[in-house]
This record gives C-alpha cells, structure tokens and sequence, in this order.
C-alpha cells in the first residue's frame, strides 16, 4: 500500500526528468549543427521575438499593425537568404504540406527538402534503417508515414497529382515529433517538380515555406545579431542566444507586451482540481495505512502483552509498533522506488512513443528520488502512531488474554471536526469570489475534508441507530462497527476519501458536459449530412463521388451543390493563384453592423452604444457562420435542411435566388461583387472599405427569420447563374438519411473515396456526442477498487477484533455459514457509510470550482460587454449537475461488490478455541 504510490511517483519523476531536454539537446534538434535557423515572419515588417524564437509580434503590437499603422509602404523584406549576415554559410530547408496515395488511399504528409550531406543537418533527424536519399527519384520516409501508409522500404510513392513516382530508401525519425508523416529528398527534386506538375494540371501548386540553417563562425548569432535579423522581419533560433539568454530587459519584445501574455499553461481550475484530487489521494493512503497497521498491531497483541509482562512499559510497546511502521515504510521506499526506476527503463519506448518524443537520456535527481522515498518512510512512521499509542494503553493482562478495555469517546475531536467543516465550506465558498477561486476552494474544500474525517466516529455511531431495522446478521455486524470505532473509523474515512475525489470530479466533469450539451449548436439538421471536396481542384470527380453515397448509405434525398468561380474551375473562393477571382456578396451599407464598419471597430463608441447596437438586429450572430457565402442549388436543398417556407421553395423553382440574411437585401436585390483580381485585396480591407470588383445585381427572396440557412447566406439557382455570366463547378451534396448510417456503410463510402483517390469527406449530424459515460464509469470503476480495498481491511480488523467470538459460535453449533455471512456485512456496513459520506462530502468542492468558473465566464462576457462585443442578453450558462447514475452505481454497486468479495474469502469453519490459561 506504501509502495504503490512510490512506484507512481518515482517513475513519473524519472520519466519527465528524462524527456526534459537540456537547452543544448532542444536547440539541436531545432537547428542541427547550424548557429542559427532564420525564417520569414511573412508580416512585411519589423518584429520583435522571445530569445528562443517561439513568439513574435510586429513592431508596435497586433493592433497597430491590423490598423496599417506599422506597415511599410516601401523597402519591405526580401527572402531570409537575402538578409544573411556576410560571409554565412546557409543550408535551405523547405517543407510543403501535400497529399500522398497509399495503400489505404490518401495521407496528409509534410513534404521535406534538405541536403542531409550537409554538416550543419547533424542531429535534425535519426536514420532507423536503410539509407539517406542520393538522387532525384529517391525519398526516405519517417517511420511513422511507413507505419500509417501501410508502405515500406523499398516501396514507390506517388504524391497526389505528381507526374512520378520516388522510391523510398529508409526509413528515419524526427526526434521531437515522432507521429510526424515525412517524405524527405535532396534540394529541387520534390517540391519544385510536383508544383510544376500541379500548376501544368490546372490545380493550384504546392506553397512552400523556406528556413535556413546559418553557420557565421566566431561567437555566432548573437542576440544583437538577432535583433537585427528582426529589423529585417526574420525570426531566428540561435545557439548563442538559446544557451545564454538575455536579461528580460533587453528583450524588447517584454517592453511591449507583458511577459506573461506570452507563457503558457494549465489554467488555475485544472490545477486546483488536480490539486484537490492528489492530496485527497494521500490522505487516503494515510487512512488505508493507518487500520493496515492496526491489523498488525491486534495480531500482535498477546507478543506485546509479553513484553510488558518482562518488565516492557509503554514506551516499549509504542517503539515496537513505531519501528515496525517506520521499516515497512523504508522497504516500502527502496522497494517502490526500484520499481518504479526499473519500470521506466523497460517502457521507455512504449512511453518515447506516447509522448512523441524521444529522451535525451536517462536522468536521475537523487534529491527529488529521496524526497519521494521519505513519504513512504513519513506516511509509514504516521500511519503507525495511532497503532502504536493504542497498543501501549492496553493492560499487559487484556493483551494476553485478548480483552479489550472499554475507552471513552473523545468529546474534542467532533468538535474540532464541525468547526473544520463549517471553516472549510466557508472558505471555499468564499473563493468562488476572491482573485484566487480555484486554490482558495481546493483549500477549503480539503479542510472540510479533513472535518469530516475527525466526524467520521461520531458519524459511525448514529448510524449505529440504524440497526434496530435491520435483520440479524447486519444488525450485528453494524454493532460491531460502532462498538470498535477505533478500527470502524479509519476504514470509513479510507473509503469516504477515495469516494470524495470521485464524486468531485464526477460532478465537475459532468456538469462539464451538461454545459457542452447546452452549447452545443448543430451545423446541419438532424438526421442530414454533407459531401464535400475539401480541394476545388476534385471537381471532375464529384459526380461519381454523389452516385457512390447513394449506393453506399440510405439516402431519403438528395441535393447536389455548385459553387461560383472566377477563373479556372480548380480556383477556390479565397484564392490568391494567377487568373483566379472570387465572388462576394456586398452589403448594402447602411445595414451592414456599425460596430465593425466604423474606422476603429467597436472603439469607436461608448460602453452603452455599443452594448446598445449589440441588440440591433445589423449586429445579429450567425450561428453557424457563412460556411458557405454562395451555393447554387434548386429546391432539394431547401427540403434537406427543412426549410418549409412556400415562397422561398416558389422562388427557387421559378429561378430566383433566396437569401437567409436580411441584412444583404435591399429593395428585393442581391449584390454579388465578382472580384478578378483577389491580390488587390489581398491586403486586410480597412473597416467599412469593400474590395474592388464588378457587381452582379439579381432580384432575390428573402426567407422568413425562422428560416435556418445553416451557414448559407443565399442560394442561388441555375438559372439566375446563367444570366449573370458567372461559371460554376461542383462540390458536393446535402443529403437526407433514412436512419444512421452502420459503421459498415461508413467505411464502404470512405473506401470509396480512397479508391478513387479523392480529398473529400462526408459529415453527418448526429447530435452532441461526449464522453461523459466513459469518464464516469472509469471513475465509479476506480472509486469502487479503492472503498473495496480500505473495506477489506476494516474486515480483516473485525475479524482479528472477533475471532474468539467466531470460534464461540463454532462451539455452540453456529452454522459454517454464519461466519462468512458476517464477515460480508461487515465489510459492506463500511463500504456502505464510507460512500454514503464521501458522496456528500464530495459535493463540494465540485459545487466551488464550478462557481468559480461562472465567475470567471461572468467576467469574461462583461468584458465583452464593455468592449461591445457581447450585447449582455445571453449570459454565461454553467451548471452543477449531480451524475445520480454514478452515486447510485456507488452506493449500490460498490458494497454489495465488498460484501460478497469478503464472503468468498472469509473460511466459513474454523477451529475451536484452545482454553486460556489462568
């Protein structure tokens, strides 16, 4: 019992202090051998960056830079390489994100150019087998492309829309990223061939993002050379500056914005809860531990009787039990602690793969490792003082005889305990409204748990009242733990602790859910899905993608959607490529929303204007978002998505388009602005500024408000297409179906896609779907194996309590079963009051740390408020709900688990007691 949590903490500790990389070793394996690695910051100015390169911001901050006042009009940066200090040695590496064909269809892979001859690459990536690639034609794949692929070395691989095939030649890992999918080639054999090959289809090419690996010599990249890469709009990672930073001060990025805006970490709930969880986990080992001892001390009774009879006195007996406290919890230390080193090193792939990354090597903190053992030497020495102190008050003659004196009930420690708990709850009360929420009520909430624990005797005995109801066999095992508090009470705060930290993050996690549920907004109707190509340039394929869903899933309709195009059909709706444009829909200005029109945005009006034009009906949230700004579509798709309206499906049919959004109609006319060159504005447009372009003007229908386009703001028919000019091309259909889909059709439609070699994917709505049962069932899982343990030993101490009177019942012709029975109800009279308190007590922390959060969101939207960003008629929804099915699973399941595991293992015969001697 000692040693189990040793085991846990020891190896976590050895196995973080492991995958915890020196600065060297994590600079490294950023930059391999190189001084530095620089990179574009692709914002067109100069910037300020943290001295490890992970953040960086313009000069001037976001908000000036989103106002345009920070950007450039002339002399913007070049290419980093055009930016290197004289004299630099540089390596290019480039990466492109593109799709791959495999055995199983088509994989996401990070393709990787870099001249792995170079010195400066030592140490980016480790070769498993086979060897690095020489020629043009040939790739090495990292293991875990293979692994997903289905692919191997010696294998071919064809990236999507490339005009050859690479032959993969090994196999290698990325050490910090070791889930990562890879192909890697020399310089100009990948990249550059497949994007010609791309744009020679028609389909826009890969973009590659370009770094370099810098060698300068003498003391390298300085942080003042770094300051002046950043001038040029580059961020750099340098060796230099890694292992030796500069003092906050000197880092300008900090002289801007806060430090702290730039950290990041748990949030303060999740660490109370974990806080909370963990000490009442040790306080239960300290509960379990305390009767375990008492077991040994009782048995021990009559070998300490003897020595008090030799002329021992109390402080004998009380050194005795200690000693034996005290060498349980060393070998508990050494033993636990061994364990937990020795299981480290044996997982250490298991637990390299689980975290993505690999350790630098085996680290060892001996203080930390002994700071860990002496908690089980502490816990051991602590949990044997109540043993110990309660073995010395018996008389030498009711140790050898086995009597025990009767001992009045301690009248402070109730005391005590109703004052901890009224303090408790009104500490963590008061923390749902202090600066400091989550600790305050993780430490009130433990205080009360501690109050309780001191009840725990007081607690037992009214329940001991209960036995005048019930039949023989429990009312006596419920006699029998009142009269021996001293054993009863430990086991039952064991049990109320491992159940209090369940019932608390049960009801924290589904409360969670509840909350989610709530929120929860739905992209499509029930029972509906949608088809898509998530690449424009899989146009051609669509409509055999539509014939496969039909004959894949039982469809009830079917509408099939276009999109407009301005250009080639492989252009997208926000393309920057040659010869594409896109299509917008335009506003009419005085409906657009005020608060994101006018030239500062929501800055430009007070707190009250603001929140007063959050209510009008310009500034109105779409729910879903304009997923889809434009689709061309007939009637169909109106019965999909269940719009019943008659003049909107009347409006279709006769070829005018119908508008979800009330505030792009004016006078019955639609705007759609056809924008031909989209790098003209490719640029953030200015609030209230619209992108240049030639307006379509279409007559449209508005559907009525309870009309949901499901993040379409106008569908517009063939038809009304055709008189504009404008081309279309498809991508995909809305769909009805005829009950969910089996997880057999689900994956003949996906095969269907692979096979034919498609980006496309298949959504269906079926509601909020969490995974509130899981985590409550592992929970209610956990919370019964602990109270079933701490009840076991509370049975193990009655039946050392209640041998002579067993043996008693044996010898006036007890039935044999009379003793197993017992034995069951009395662990299950333990089980059962350790839960029904842990199950009270656990309420409260839940019920803290959920107010905390509502105070937290309060602050939060009335922020919004303030800024005119939330117009205040919604306000934060965050619930406390009781999981009833998990406390039910508690306090039934969980002691009639304990009664019947006792009564299997307790020996229902036993042999009669031998007369004492005189």
């Amino acid at each position: 019992m000692l040693a189990l949590p040793i085991v846990g903490v020891s190896a976590a500790d050895f196995t973080l202090r492991s995958a915890q990389l020196s600065p060297e070793q994590q600079v490294t394996r950023r930059i391999g051998a190189a001084d530095a690695r620089v990179t574009a910051a692709n914002l067109g100015v100069p910037i300020y960056q943290k001295p490890d390169g992970s953040s960086y911001a313009p000069v001037g901050g976001f908000k000036d830079y989103m106002d345009g006042g920070s950007r450039p009009k002339e002399d913007q940066p070049g290419p980093p390489s055009s930016a290197l200090p004289p004299g630099a040695q540089a390596v290019k590496d480039s990466t492109a994100y593109a799709k791959v064909r495999t055995t199983h269809g088509l994989l996401d892979t990070q393709l990787r150019e870099l001249d792995t001859n170079s010195p400066l690459t030592a140490g980016l990536i480790t070769v498993d087998r086979g060897r690095l690639p020489e020629t043009a034609g040939e790739v090495v794949a990292t293991t875990a492309f293979l692994k997903n692929s289905g692919l191997y070395v010696g294998s071919s691989v064809t990236p999507r829309g490339a005009s050859s095939s690479y032959k993969i030649t090994g196999a290698y890992e990325l050490p910090d990223e070791l889930s990562s999918s890879q192909l890697l080639a020399p310089p100009g054999t990948l990249l550059t061939p497949l994007d010609k090959a791309l744009q020679a289809s028609g389909a826009p090419g890969v973009h590659a993002e370009d770094s370099y690996l810098v060698e300068v010599g003498g003391d390298g990249f300085t942080w003042n050379t770094v300051k002046a890469a950043n001038a040029k709009g580059l961020v750099v990672v340098s060796r230099a500056v890694t292992l030796d930073p500069p003092a906050d001060s000197e880092v300008p990025l900090y002289q801007q914005q806060p430090k702290a805006e730039f950290s990041s970490g748990i949030s303060t709930v999740e660490t109370a809860i974990l806080a909370t969880v963990v000490g009442l986990a040790m306080l239960e080992i300290c509960l379990l531990a305390g009767p375990a001892f008492a077991v040994g001390a009782r048995r021990s009774r009559r070998q300490l009787g003897l020595v008090g009879a030799n002329g021992g006195d109390r402080r004998h007996i009380r050194s005795i039990v200690l000693s034996g406290g005290l060498v349980i919890g060393a070998v508990a230390a050494v033993t636990g602690t061994a364990i937990g080193l020795a299981l480290t090193v044996a997982l250490r792939p298991v637990l390299e793969e689980y975290i993505g990354i690999r350790f630098g090597g085996f680290v060892l903190r001996p203080l930390e490792l002994v700071g860990i053992a002496l908690l089980a030497v502490v816990t051991g020495l602590l949990a044997a003082i109540v043993p110990a102190v309660t073995a010395s008050r018996q008389t030498v003659l009711a140790s050898l005889t086995g009597r025990r004196g009767v001992r009045r009930a301690n009248r402070v420690l109730p005391v005590i305990g109703l004052v901890a708990v009224g303090g408790g709850a009104a500490i963590a009360l008061y923390g749902t409204a202090s600066e400091m929420g989550p600790t305050v009520v993780a430490g009130g909430s433990a205080l009360a748990e501690l109050g309780v624990v001191a009840l725990t005797p007081l607690l037992v005995g009214m329940f001991g009242r209960l036995g005048r109801w019930l039949p023989l066999s429990p009312r006596l095992a419920l006699r029998d733990a009142v009269r021996n508090r001293g054993r009863t009470a430990p086991a039952v705060a064991a049990v109320l602790a491992a159940v209090a930290g369940t019932v608390a993050v049960a009801t924290y996690q589904h409360s969670q859910e509840v909350q989610h549920r709530a929120e929860y907004r739905a992209d499509l109707p029930g029972g509906t899905g949608l088809l898509q190509t998530t690449e424009n340039s899989a146009h051609k394929e669509v409509p055999a993608l539509r014939e496969a869903l039909s004959k894949q899933i039982p469809l009830t309709q079917r509408a099939d959607v276009d999109r407009l195009v301005v250009g080639k059909p492989g252009c997208d709706s926000y393309s920057s490529e040659p010869g594409c444009g896109r299509v917008q829909i335009i506003a009419p200005k005085e409906q657009r929303c005020p608060l994101f029109d006018a030239p500062n945005g929501p800055a430009s009006f007070t707190r009250e204007q603001a929140k007063e034009l959050r209510r009008d009906w310009r500034c109105a949230e779409n729910r879903h978002g304009a997923q889809h700004e434009v689709v061309v579509a007939d009637e169909k798709l109106l019965s999909v998505l269940a719009v019943t309206d008659p003049g909107s499906v009347a409006a279709l049919r006769a070829g005018q388009a119908v508008s979800f959004d009330k505030r792009n109609v004016k006078d019955g006319k639609l705007v759609l602005r056809v924008i031909t060159d989209p790098q003209a504005a490719d640029g953030i447009v200015k609030p209230g500024e619209d992108p240049p372009g030639e307006d379509k003007v279409l007559p449209v229908h508005q559907a009525p408000d309870n009309a949901e386009g499901w993040g379409i703001e106008a569908v517009l028919p063939a038809a009304a297409v055709k008189a504009t000019g404008l081309s279309t091309a498809p991508f995909g259909s809305y769909f009805a179906i005829d009950g969910p889909p089996s997880s057999e059709q689900k994956q003949k439609i996906a095969g269907e896609i692979d096979r034919m070699g498609v980006d496309a994917s298949v959504r269906i709505e079926a509601g909020y779907q969490g995974d509130d049962s899981l985590v409550l069932l592992a929970l209610t899982v956990f919370a019964g194996l602990v109270t079933i343990g701490a009840a076991g030993i509370a049975t193990g101490l009655a039946q050392a309590d209640a041998e002579a009177d067993l043996k008693t019942l044996a010898a006036v012709g007890a039935a044999p079963r009379v003793r197993r029975t017992l034995s069951g109800f009395q662990c299950g009279v333990v089980a059962l009051m350790g839960v029904i308190l842990g199950s009270a007590a656990g309420i409260l922390p839940a019920v803290g740390l959920r107010l905390t959060e509502e105070r937290q969101l309060q602050r939060l939207y009335q922020s919004g408020i303030d800024m005119g960003y939330a117009s205040g008629d919604e306000v934060p929804y965050v619930p406390v709900a009781v999981p009833w099915e998990t406390l039910g699973g508690l306090l039934v399941l969980v002691p009639l688990g304990a009664a019947l595991l006792a009564a299997l293992v307790t020996r229902s015969n036993g042999a009669l007691a031998r007369r004492a001697a005189g």
